[in-house]
């Protein structure tokens, strides 16, 4: 594997004069991806959460360059880029993902910011060549496309595959300081593995291990999109958390999540209860109703266990997955709706539509991106911090507990059949039989599996 190049910018750079970037983004790990290889470049670094804190912070202390995420949380990407470049044109302004009809002005950092973001893109994709996109890139390539529309993140299957590659020239590729000297190798699995692994994890998701940063991979890589999404793991091991996170991460995040457990409502009402209803369209429908789908419109439908979903049931769902419309129960008239379809299934789905009790068409349609949630067996190394992490949530209505090193071990040397769940119900079973003591001991340890 052939070492990264180290790239080379204009000569205003290695002067290393104190210089300022913004960092704006609703994502934790992405600000910090950028900030840490941000750092490396000698900038100072601030960061904002959001476009009001972003203003706040450029009004009180004005930076060289702002880098602002593809989407924001409470305010209009377009607002905020077309009201921040009236009011500070002077500032650097580069956006992810995102694209814009006026070009910003083009300050001396542009390619060194350029290079900044890709490498903190690529923590979460593919492994890159930086060479050979410098060779492809000429400026007639991009006629006038705007640098604010910078990189896609690729599948997990393809090559990194920028819209656009930083003019670098190549009698400098050679004297900056280096960020990163080689390229990872890719596992037996075919992923590469990250760099920083705090930076990697997501919040809702606790665990540091290669599977538990794989998922956080993947969701980043998918969320912007509004790619259907297919989430397999055995029970309670966190799949609506993930389906929370791929919302939270979107550009829908200001829209509906609707969640809706396709094995907990009877089959006789299911449909109604996803599709709504008209009044009087069956027995008990005083009033018409508005459906799950509907209700969802515009943000995320989340369907939890979607192999419980009938047969007959599935060929609707299946109309409205290909057309975006659905007719409500009773009702004659269809309706168009646009929402994006998070599924999750604790059954090996590609095996039913073998048996015949899925439907094949319909399970590729909803496992366009799979996402896999592991069970705890398969992170035990994750286990302190997920116990830490339950404990601390129990500590929010009770005086806090510690769990003893025995007590510790007993946990690790269970199989956690019931996974995730299973651990936080027995936690909070521990620190009730604990009573006043601070200390959570192996006789507090209590797994329900007694015979009565």
């Amino acid at each position: 594997m052939q070492p990264l190049p180290v790239l080379d910018f204009p000569l205003a750079t290695r002067t290393f004069r104190s210089r300022t970037a913004l960092v704006t983004s609703a994502d934790r790990s992405f600000r910090q991806r950028l900030t840490e290889i941000l750092t490396g470049l000698r900038w100072t670094v601030k960061e904002a959460e959001g476009g009001a804190q972003a203003w706040a912070v450029v009004e009180a202390d004005q930076p060289e360059a702002i880098i602002v995420d593809s989407w924001l949380p409470d305010l209009e990407l377009d607002e905020f880029l077309s009201d921040f470049r009236s009011s500070f044109p002077q500032v650097d302004l580069i956006t992810a993902g995102g694209s814009l009809a006026q070009e910003s002005p083009r300050g001396p950092y542009r390619q060194e910011l350029l290079y900044a973001l890709r490498r903190s893109q690529d923590t979460d994709t593919a492994a890159w060549n930086t060479a050979p996109a410098l060779e492809k890139f000429s400026p007639a390539s991009t006629g006038r496309q705007s640098d604010s529309v910078l990189f896609k993140p690729s599948g997990p299957s393809s090559p990194a595959s920028p819209l656009f590659t930083p003019s670098v020239p190549s009698a400098s590729i050679a004297t900056l300081p280096k960020l990163s000297t080689s390229i990872p190798e890719r596992t037996e699995s075919g992923h590469v593995p990250f760099g920083p692994a705090i930076a990697a994890r997501l919040p809702e998701l606790i665990g540091n291990s290669p599977c538990m940063l794989e998922v956080s991979r993947r969701i980043r890589l998918v969320a912007p999109r509004s790619t259907a999404v297919l989430i397999e793991g055995p029970t309670g091991s966190g799949k609506e958390l993930v389906a929370e996170a791929l919302h939270r991460l979107s550009p829908r995040s200001r829209k509906p999540f609707v969640a809706i457990n396709c094995a907990a409502i009877p089959e006789a009402l299911l449909e109604a209860e996803l599709f709504g209803h008209t009044r009087g369209a069956f027995t008990g429908a005083v009033q018409g109703r508005v459906g799950r789908i509907e209700a969802a419109n515009g943000g995320t439908l989340f369907l939890d266990e979607i192999g419980e979903m009938p047969l007959a049931l599935q060929s609707k769902l299946l109309r409205f997955v290909e057309c975006g419309e659905l007719q409500r129960v009773g009702d004659n008239d269809t309706l168009k709706v646009d929402v994006r379809i998070v599924a999750a299934t604790h059954r090996p789905l590609v095996q039913h539509t073998h048996t015949g009790t899925f439907r094949a068409d319909l399970y590729y349609r909803l496992a366009v991106f799979l996402i896999r949630t592991p069970a705890v067996a398969e992170h035990v190394e994750d286990l302190p911090l997920l116990v830490e992490h339950f404990m601390r949530r129990l500590g929010q209505q009770a005086p806090v507990k510690r769990v003893g090193e025995e007590a510790l071990a007993k946990l690790t040397a269970h199989d956690w059949p019931g996974n995730v769940r299973e651990l936080e119900h027995v936690l909070e079973r521990a620190t009730i039989l604990a009573g006043d003591e601070a200390v959570l001991s192996p006789l507090d340890i209590d797994f329900g599996l007694r015979d009565n």
